[in-house]
């Protein structure tokens, strides 16, 4: 067997999760303790000389910076890589290397774009620096494909340290590591080393770094791993796993207690502002093989059941998969949601009828409702207003407004008067009114097809002498503090629960100008 050596990526990978905003402190802590445990290489972050900063993100504009900010005093028997995305910097303002700058340069890249990474490579190695080759999604080249870009590698870029196996996804099982093991393996320069990163979502990064490590072979190998697994979506392999691994089975003398300290110090912190690992969002986009930010994107809408976001994945045209287009997220959402072309007209000439010069009350989910009952309640008997519940049966309401499919179903089988958009609902008969949910929805750089939202919108058209509004508290991260029934509650940012509140506030202040409203409840939106 060769060499195995690890290569950790805490505050490259790591840095998806918080947009590489770790301040300088926490910067230098990872750095310091990923030293002490004396690990083979350390990713300190990414080049990009669009999106970069010169201080305090490990997305650098440039080589430069790096020793200026972080990297000031470099360890003997460590090396020091950065990691480059294809097309996002300019080699040609690359320096010449000197003993105080980083040592390697990861370059990765698309298939798309395989072929023009010779010349790149040729620049990175002509400045002194190793030369690390990504092609990510490595699973997506066929075998003729892979022993092409191979071949490439052994024939121009034969000085490079590694060409690796990259599991952009985290899609990978044993047989794939196995099939790409023996089609790398046996086909490249014996003396450039294997790599491999893997992601978690299937939660088998440890078991396909196993089965890596167990191939008989005597190529020389680097895993990719991070502290606490650290990175996007459902992050990557632990580095503190796999190096205790290593010290019990492979007679290393890695030091685990300094990663441990930094979990307990740092990177429990930041887990609790930013979340990574498993979930069954994460699951869904490698079994779907497409980025997880769609899974992310959809699921955090909290506006569908996770099987229609596992159909809505499905639905990704290929060509879109690899990379996040949140335009095109956007109008797929859309699209899925708009299929059903529902003719509404004739029951809102129905709700106008009904609802046109009469006082209304909208009794949404917020928490403040409960501690309101009674002021609610005198609102709901007073035969003169006309009550609509949003996806809630606290109250014995007129109406109910669903948007939500569980709520639809469980007031169809209550027999109430229902009011619903037509992505869940093709009939409007009886107690069932239908109305067509791209007409009341508010589209742009953002969908919001909220049932406040839609419930507004509809009642701007109906003309009501005045809406009353209980439980529109406002978002809070604190998901404690958003809904009545537990049932609702979903996890929110703090970014988002402040978009979200600044997009109500101002878009009940545009139909205030159209229909007198009045908070029974305490509102952020007052």
């Amino acid at each position: 067997m060769g060499s195995i050596k690890v290569l950790d990526v805490t505050l490259r990978d790591g840095g998806c999760v918080n947009d590489f905003n770790f301040g300088q402190d926490y910067m230098t802590k990872i750095l310091a303790a990923l030293e002490k445990s004396n690990i083979d290489y350390i990713e300190l972050g990414y080049i990009d000389d669009k999106q970069g900063s010169p201080e305090g993100r490990t997305k650098y504009i440039n080589e430069n910076v790096i020793p200026q900010i972080l990297l000031k005093n470099k360890k003997p028997n460590i090396k020091y890589v950065a990691m480059i995305d294809y097309g996002k910097f300019d080699f040609n303002n690359l320096h010449q290397r000197t003993d105080k700058d980083i040592d390697g340069i990861r370059i990765a890249f698309h298939k798309k774009d395989w072929k023009q990474i010779a010349d790149i490579g040729k620049q990175i190695i002509s400045k002194g620096y190793e030369l690390f080759i990504q092609p990510m999604l490595t699973a997506r080249y066929t075998d003729r494909e892979l022993l092409d870009l191979i071949d490439m590698v052994n024939s121009e870029l034969a000085n490079a340290t590694a060409l690796y196996i990259v599991d952009s996804f985290g899609e990978m099982r044993g047989n794939d590591i196995v099939r790409l093991i023996h089609l790398v393996g046996h086909n490249l320069n014996p003396n450039i080393t294997l790599g491999f990163h893997s992601h978690n979502n299937l939660q088998l990064s440890y078991a396909n770094a196993m089965t890596l490590i167990s191939f008989p072979s005597n190529r020389n190998l680097i895993l990719d791993s991070s502290v606490l697994g650290m990175g996007k979506g459902a992050g990557n392999l632990n580095t503190e796993l796999l190096l205790e691994h290593l010290n019990i089975f492979f007679k290393k003398k890695y030091s685990i207690a300094p990663l441990l300290d930094l979990i307990d110090n740092v990177l429990s912190v930041i887990r609790n502002e930013f979340y990574w690992g498993y979930s069954v969002e994460y699951y869904l986009s490698s079994i779907n093989h497409c980025t997880p930010s769609y899974a992310s994107h959809f699921y955090n809408k909290h506006m569908l059941p996770i099987d229609q976001v596992a159909e809505l994945l499905g639905m990704v045209a290929e060509e879109k998969r690899i990379s996040f287009d949140k335009n095109y997220a956007e109008e797929l959402y859309r699209q899925y949601n708009s299929k059903n072309n529902f003719d509404d007209s004739e029951t809102i000439t129905r709700l106008k009828k009904i609802f046109s010069n009469k006082e209304i009350l909208l009794i949404a989910p917020g928490k403040s409702i409960i501690t309101s009952k009674d002021k609610i309640n005198s609102l709901v008997n007073n035969n003169n207003i006309i009550s609509i519940s949003l996806n809630n049966f606290e109250f014995k309401t007129d109406y109910i407004m669903t948007t939500r499919q569980e709520a639809f179903e469980e007031a169809k089988n209550r027999g109430l008067n229902i009011i619903v958009p037509s992505h869940l609902s093709n009939i409007s008969e009886n107690n069932i009114n239908t109305i067509n949910y791209s007409k009341w929805i508010i589209t742009g750089e953002k969908t919001y097809d909220s049932s406040g939202v839609i419930i507004l919108n509809l009642l701007k058209e109906c003309k009501p002498t005045k809406v009353y509004m209980a439980g529109f508290d406002g978002f809070s991260s604190n998901i404690n503090k958003n809904y009545f029934d537990t049932s609702m509650r979903k996890p929110v940012s703090e970014e988002q629960a402040e978009k979200r509140n600044a997009f109500f506030k101002d878009f009940i202040k545009k139909i205030q100008e159209i229909l007198p409203i009045e908070f029974v409840t305490r509102s952020y939106y007052e």
